[in-house]
């Protein structure tokens, strides 16, 4: 093995992966067994945290940065004029091993351009991740990236070595997809992610009559969507993500800030600022989709199609309903006490417990943990009157603005710096 290659296409291809940030999971159990390598076991990957707060990591590479395709917003573009590479399957077999034996990693996350056909790219994908199982007895997790297009019966067997499967959905919107990648076809993207949750329905069926049936995508699937590149609107990318979610029983839905990297006129200038706090406010949204029982519709709709930078999603929802508050936090039910601005899942839950046993006032909400900065203008309990008084929405929203503090403000602030 040439070490100075290895380490050269090492370079390349690590650094063309960063663009990807669908790489963490869930939900996969794949104990080790037969004294061999890893363990996923109940862990989260790549910037994630298991259960006792360890970080774990993983090797995180393309196969190739050669593609056939000239999408306009890929780094790994037909056109675009950068140093080409690409593994040999058991180049990343090896990789991954040796890393793992120096304690580097505890998974792998591979992706890959596309070269030749997308049948032709996933079969390789599927060799790196067969190799390992069977030949390295390597029970760590292993993400495989979906190559659209690819044939139902790749992705049947890649599900049986990885962890989880994912294709990027990469443009929320068909029209997007058509400006910034023609020779893409979006019905390329929806067909192996049918195959997934189809094959992982049929695995949880056949699993409760014989509990030998090999494990299928374990952690399910996720997909990613890259924010302002191509001008939808914030309620047009989360009435996307929901119909993945519900159709494709979608793990996770990724959004990724577009870096601008060319001049090409469809696209951002160079130069041009990565929409970090729109896409925490995307994440955000998601998040109160899936545990906080929100409707897209009720946070984005035609008069609000996008999400207020200022504040969070929930917040900006209640300012737009105040005729909804005040709530009483001793008497209300479970799903009002969760569009609380403030109040979490988890304090949710300690809520609910606590007041079994009294009422609770503002003292007692503190400790379980009540961001009551936000939430006592929205809330009643067993104490002084209700905060709001005869405050309107903008009045409210400036004084948590006053009074709160986050790493995306400067982004946002009208305040001259005077440092």
């Amino acid at each position: 093995m040439r070490f100075d290659r290895i380490k050269e296409k090492l370079e390349i291809l690590a650094d063309a992966a960063k663009y990807d940030v669908s790489c963490s999971s869930s939900g996969s159990k794949r104990s080790n067994k037969n004294k061999g390598l890893g363990n996923s076991d109940g862990m989260g990957i790549c910037h994630s945290y298991t259960p006792d707060g360890r970080c774990v990591s993983l090797l995180k590479i393309l196969l190739t940065n050669h593609c056939i395709f000239d999408c306009a917003y890929c780094v790994t573009r037909r056109s675009n004029d950068i140093k080409r590479a690409a593994f040999k399957v058991q180049e990343v077999v090896d990789l991954t091993i040796n890393f793992y034996r120096r304690n580097y990693i505890e998974g792998l996350f591979l992706s890959s351009g596309i070269f030749k056909n997308a049948d032709f790219t996933m079969e390789r994908l599927i060799q790196v991740a067969k190799k390992l199982r069977l030949e390295e007895n390597f029970n760590g997790y292993i993400h495989l990236k979906s190559i659209p297009g690819a044939s139902d019966e790749l992705m049947r067997e890649a599900g049986l070595y990885a962890d989880r499967l994912s294709v990027n959905i990469e443009i929320p919107t068909v029209s997007g997809l058509k400006k910034l990648a023609p020779e893409k076809d979006h019905s390329d993207f929806i067909k192996p992610m049918n195959k997934v949750k189809n094959e992982i329905i049929q695995y949880n069926s056949e699993k409760k009559l014989i509990k030998s049936t090999p494990k299928y995508a374990p952690a399910g699937q996720s997909t990613q969507m890259i924010v302002g590149v191509s001008g939808e609107s914030d309620r047009e990318i989360m009435l996307s993500a929901n119909y993945y979610y519900k159709n494709y029983n979608m793990k996770r839905v990724y959004y990724s800030g577009y870096v601008p990297i060319s001049n090409d006129p469809r696209l951002p200038s160079l130069g041009s600022q990565v929409p970090m706090l729109r896409e925490n406010r995307l994440y955000q949204t998601d998040w109160l989709m899936r545990f906080y029982g929100f409707d897209v519709n009720e946070l984005l709709n035609q008069q609000f199609p996008n999400l207020d930078v200022e504040v969070d999603p929930k917040l900006s929802w209640a300012l737009r309903n105040q005729h909804q508050f005040p709530v009483d936090v001793n008497s209300a039910e479970k799903e009002m006490l969760l569009r609380i601005p403030g109040v979490g899942l988890k304090s949710v839950h300690k809520i609910l417990q606590a007041r079994k046993f009294r009422k609770l006032n503002y003292d007692h909400l503190k400790a379980i943990g009540v961001a009551l900065n936000r939430a006592r203008y929205f809330i009643i309990c067993d104490g002084r009157g209700w905060e709001k008084q005869d405050l309107s929405a903008s009045r409210i929203k400036s004084l948590i603005l006053r009074n709160s503090a986050g790493k995306f403000r400067k982004e946002y602030s009208s305040q001259l710096s005077l440092f």
